[in-house]
């Protein structure tokens, strides 16, 4: 429900006016109203930075989800949290780990042609050191966790609910998550470091229906590991899986259509390629991060920016994240769960 404006659709807003009355200091019917000076205190997005909130506005209007935040978090600001967030990124590979064999560039209606263009693979050589970091192993270790059929209905065992456990403690010790941490609890997104925790699983794993299916699936087996619908590979927006899913024959890399910015990692490629058989004709995905860096920016969006294009920007060179939500059942507090993110190539 939208915030009701006091008195005039108090009924409305099944308020009596008694309460409205005797309650002047309380955010009650008042979640996300405009300011007005003449109040005794406020329930707008602005008030916590201004320290003149409501005692209630916590409790009451919490349950707006994320619309509070994303007023509360300016224009600019995606932009310049994420410049730190890159700029944190210590475990990202380096230009000696990564060989990549990119060949074929092509047009974007080129892509529809399903052609394999390049007949060798696309990683020439990865330095599986990295592997070994915590953040990188918790990750390879969610990967197994899904059936890649979309439909299929999923269930985490106590093992895999432990291994997302694991993952989300090792990003939470890295500099790129404590950079996000402290500017959303800046924003008064977040009161604790768990309580943001606890929002990101249910965010990512939090399993939900998608579209008329029956079977259940989570934003990050979408996003990182892929599905298949309808004959086509959907999501599986991470080079890490790719890497290894090419490593084992069951990738085939086709050709690609934008390659950047710049020459060092993090960078972007939009490729298409065949999964088990199954085609990619549009796919966008960091090369060289950290497993951390993507979640954090793909977090980032979708809680400042969801369903819209996120503008941010990663050493000086422009970029755009597009994420979007399940709008059809939520968790918490009327809080929606992240169904994909992508970064847009200069193409889209």
């Amino acid at each position: 429900m939208k915030a009701c404006v006091p008195l005039i659709v108090a009924v409305l807003c099944g308020l009596a006016w008694a309460d409205l009355y005797l309650a002047p200091n309380s955010c009650r019917g008042r979640c996300l109203e405009a300011f007005d000076k003449h109040h005794l205190c406020h329930c707008n997005a602005r008030c916590p930075k201004f320290g003149n909130c409501c005692e209630d506005f916590e409790s009451l209007c919490r349950h707006e989800g994320f619309s509070h935040i994303i007023e509360a978090i300016t224009k600019g600001e995606p932009q310049s949290i994420s410049e730190k967030i890159y700029r944190a990124d210590t475990n990202k590979a380096q230009k000696e780990d990564i060989v990549l064999n990119s060949q074929k560039c092509i047009s974007p209606s080129e892509a529809r042609d399903q052609v394999d263009r390049c007949p060798e693979p696309l990683f020439t050589y990865v330095n599986e050191k990295l592997f070994s970091k915590p953040t990188y192993a918790a990750f390879i270790n969610l990967l197994d966790n899904y059936q890649r059929a979309a439909g299929r209905r999923e269930h985490f065992t106590a093992q895999q609910l432990a291994e997302q456990d694991t993952f989300l403690s090792e990003v939470m010790k890295t500099a790129v998550m404590k950079e996000l941490y402290g500017f959303l609890h800046q924003q008064n997104c977040y009161s604790t470091e768990q309580e943001f925790v606890n929002d990101l699983k249910n965010m990512w794993f939090g399993l939900h229906s998608r579209g008329k299916e029956e079977g259940r699936t989570g934003g990050f087996e979408h996003v990182f590991s892929g599905e298949v619908k309808k004959g086509k590979v959907t999501g599986f927006h991470n080079w890490i899986h790719f890497y290894m899913q090419e490593k084992e024959g069951l990738v085939d890399y086709y050709s690609h259509i934008c390659d950047g910015p710049g020459d060092s990692y993090p960078r972007v490629l939009a490729l298409q390629f065949s999964w088990d058989g199954y085609y990619k004709e549009m796919g966008s995905t960091f090369i060289g991060s950290s497993p951390e860096f993507e979640f954090a920016l793909y977090s980032l969006c979708f809680i400042s920016r969801p369903g819209k294009v996120c503008q941010l920007s990663l050493g000086g060179h422009p970029l755009a994240i597009q994420t979007y939500a399940w709008d059809k059942s939520t968790y918490g507090n009327g809080k929606k769960y992240i169904t994909t993110a992508y970064v847009v190539s200069p193409t889209q």
